[in-house]
């Protein structure tokens, strides 16, 4: 058995196989490490990280022979990779295996924001479908003009099920990708102007950072509906609550925030917002899936085999 560090807080079966694998040491989060003993820290040479504080030099100094952070999600922006790589160590992540959990989620959102799902759900259930008569009116969607800032892994498998909708897809990414027909802009506002729904498929850190901009949100315009699964970062968020608020932006389907879970309370306020908690990649098949890729990682960096899935 081989000591590892497990931050973050991990559920009961995936703990158990973290337990089963290697020597174990939970920890709650990473500013647990500081006070390990000096002996025990020195023997970490992997870790399991679920963490949501942050894992940059400081963490990775109190670990003198750490090699590997194995993290549990495709994002890995709450670890600072330049950090990492300076000290000769690889960060490992879980892609692939969510990109149709994430992908499915994003289709949800559009559909339960565009239909009013929420809403609709409320009237039959407080009995006013008996009462009054039927919903009011809401969007078609299938037939949209739709684009989608950032044609990576997840962002592709969003167009394709947006394909079946019959939809007219448009995308922006940092450069041209092969596709069956679907229209490329280098610029953010240029994709915007052209759709009436942006799904953003960003990546997370520091380069993506208010990457749809206030420019980009007011390119929407009023018809406009944002669909976010990636980063709450990667929008200006103020800029897009002011835009929900004035009418300017006819709404929005989000499962990520800034300062998650403590989001913006004028969130709650917005009916035609579908509020998500953070749950893209959420079914048991895909979690249980996740959590064994990083194990997979960790025990190829123990054994001296290749990593899976190496970031830096």
């Amino acid at each position: 058995m081989t000591k590892v560090l497990a931050i973050g807080a991990y559920t009961e079966e995936e703990g158990a196989a973290l337990a089963a694998a290697f020597e174990c040491h939970p920890l709650a989060d990473e500013r647990e490490i500081a006070n390990l003993p000096h002996p025990l820290r020195a023997e970490i040479t992997g870790v399991a990280y679920k963490g949501h504080q942050g894992f940059g030099a400081a963490e990775m100094a109190h670990l003198p022979n750490l090699r590997l952070v194995a993290n549990y999600g495709v994002g890995y922006d709450s670890i600072d990779i330049e950090a990492a790589s300076a000290r000769g160590i690889t960060v490992t992540n879980t892609p692939d295996v969510l990109n149709d959990d994430v992908a499915d989620l994003a289709i949800a959102l559009w559909l339960m924001q565009g239909r009013e799902m929420e809403q609709a759900s409320a009237w039959a259930r407080s009995g006013r479908w008996a009462q009054e008569g039927e919903y009011r009116r809401n969007r078609k969607l299938s037939g949209a003009r739709v684009g989608i800032v950032g044609l990576g892994r997840i962002g592709r498998e969003i167009a394709d099920r947006l394909a079946a909708f019959k939809c007219e897809l448009h995308y922006h990414a940092r450069s041209e990708k092969e596709t069956p027909g679907w229209r490329y802009y280098a610029d953010p506002v240029a994709l915007a102007e052209a759709v009436d729904v942006l799904f953003i498929a960003l990546v997370g850190g520091p380069a993506t950072e208010g990457y749809v901009s206030k420019e980009v949100i007011a390119a929407l315009g009023p018809r406009g509906v944002i669909i976010n699964i990636s980063r709450g970062s990667t929008i200006d968020e103020a800029a897009m609550l002011d835009a929900l608020e004035a009418g300017e932006l006819a709404g929005a389907g989000l499962d990520v925030f800034l300062n998650e879970p403590q989001i913006d309370p004028r969130f709650y306020a917005l009916p035609n917002v579908v509020i998500q908690p953070h749950q893209g990649s959420g079914s048991v098949e895909t979690r249980a899936a996740m959590a064994r890729l990083q194990r997979d990682n960790l025990a190829a960096h123990l054994s001296g085999a290749a990593l899976l899935t190496p970031v830096n």
